[in-house]
């Protein structure tokens, strides 16, 4: 039932009949003024679009064709559409025709079904990690229109160009130090089927201590090719300049410090003393767990890397017997866990792990979570995309090597 009530300028008998309907259903009142508001939307689009058909035709409804004007006739309507606004939900909208079929409104154009400020919104919702499927369940609630998963993909196409021209940006003007390597598994569609697809991810640190996402990439993790050409188009196609390259952190994957000193000659490589540690603990027996979890935290975290070297032969010393397996572990890696020494004091304890990375996996982890599913390889580059996009734009706040500390343990030492 049409319960809108028209009311002109300073008629109070018309507001007063609007004030009882409203108030025989109080909720329902943005409902029932929203459907003059909508009624009046649907004129005002109208008379603009016959407009636009009558500067098209260079004549008005009943004027004659003149010499040396375009002419032409008006020829009725095509069938009502719905499109759906930003605030008002869906109107019908009715675009005139004419005879020879050669308008066309660029008021609201022939295919689309909504405006650009819904679309806004549907993005927002698929970049806040709704998937198309739950964007499809509530739409019709949210947006007042049920959007397709045809529909989110066309949207989000849109998007695609900037977000790879970031994610692909120039680096020739950056003079990165540090890249912190990793990979991260994701659940994703590839066709019929759903496999469990890794994205390489290269943070940089640049010489002002800014971290910057350099390479956010489909491939596999395990492979040292995959990353020697990963490195060569930082180098060779986006610009990077290897001469700048100090050091790389990584962890364990096979062949990838070596592929990573050959394509960065004048860097070096640092392990990830976590991946390292759990290598380690992974040959202790369960009774010994936390007696050598503190061997390797004396190692690690020495003040020095005499210390260092020192706590380990004490380690070894002690242990080679009853646990060689775990000191020979150790012993493999231990050159390439105390890198860090080589570098300023205060960016150590940021430069003993890939911990800075492992945070944007837990990121990625955290908010792909609802989806379950990623929907494909290009989802997945806007997606992480949009989100490395905005963890960067807050790091600018936290430069790289530098802590914050609680205001009592900063009060604690000013005491002690």
């Amino acid at each position: 039932m049409n319960n809108s009530i028209k009311i002109r300028k300073g008629n109070l008998s018309e507001v007063s009949e609007l004030f009882k309907v409203v108030m025989e259903k109080p909720e329902k009142m943005f409902e029932i003024l929203n459907i003059d508001l909508k009624e009046r939307a649907e004129i005002a689009i109208s008379e603009l679009i016959k407009l636009e058909l009558t500067g098209f035709l260079e004549r008005e409804k009943y004027e004659r064709i003149q010499s040396g004007k375009k002419g032409g006739y008006r020829n009725g309507y095509a069938p009502a559409r719905k499109y759906t606004v930003k605030g008002l939900g869906t109107i019908k909208v009715v675009v005139p025709r004419d005879r020879d079929n050669e308008f066309s409104s660029k008021l609201i154009k022939k295919y689309d079904r909504y405006d650009k400020a819904l679309s806004k919104d549907i993005l927002a919702l698929f970049l806040g990690g709704m998937s198309t499927r739950n964007i499809q369940i509530f739409s019709s609630q949210l947006l007042g229109r049920k959007i397709s998963a045809g529909e989110v993909s066309t949207i989000n196409k849109e998007v695609m160009g900037a977000i790879d021209k970031w994610r692909t940006r120039d680096l020739s003007k950056y003079r990165i130090k540090y890249l912190i390597i990793d990979g991260v598994n994701f659940e994703m569609r590839q066709g019929r089927h759903i496999e469990k697809t890794p994205m390489l991810v290269i943070i940089g640190v640049t010489e002002e201590n800014r971290r910057m996402f350099l390479t956010i990439q489909r491939g596999d993790k395990e492979s040292a090719s995959t990353w020697r050409e990963i490195f060569k188009d930082l180098k060779h196609v986006r610009g990077l300049n290897k001469e700048s390259v100090k050091l790389g952190i990584m962890d364990g994957l096979p062949g990838l410090e070596k592929v990573f000193k050959e394509e960065f000659s004048f860097a070096k490589t640092q392990r990830c003393t976590v991946h390292v540690g759990r290598n380690v603990l992974s040959k202790v027996p369960k009774s010994l767990k936390e007696k050598v979890s503190d061997k390797l935290r004396d190692i690690f975290y020495a003040p020095d890397k005499k210390t260092a070297i020192g706590n380990y032969e004490v380690f070894a010393a002690e242990y080679g017997k009853d646990i060689p397996d775990a000191v020979n572990c150790l012993e493999r890696n231990l050159t390439s866990c105390l890198t860090f020494f080589s570098f300023p004091k205060h960016e150590w304890l940021s430069l003993r792990t890939t911990n800075a990375i492992e945070r944007v996996n837990k990121e990625f982890k955290r908010r792909t979570k609802p989806m379950e599913i990623l929907a494909g390889e290009k989802s997945a580059y806007l997606l992480l995309s949009f989100i490395a996009y905005k963890m960067e734009l807050n790091w600018k706040k936290a430069p790289f090597g530098k802590r914050n500390y609680l205001p009592h343990l900063i009060e604690f030492t000013q005491k002690t």
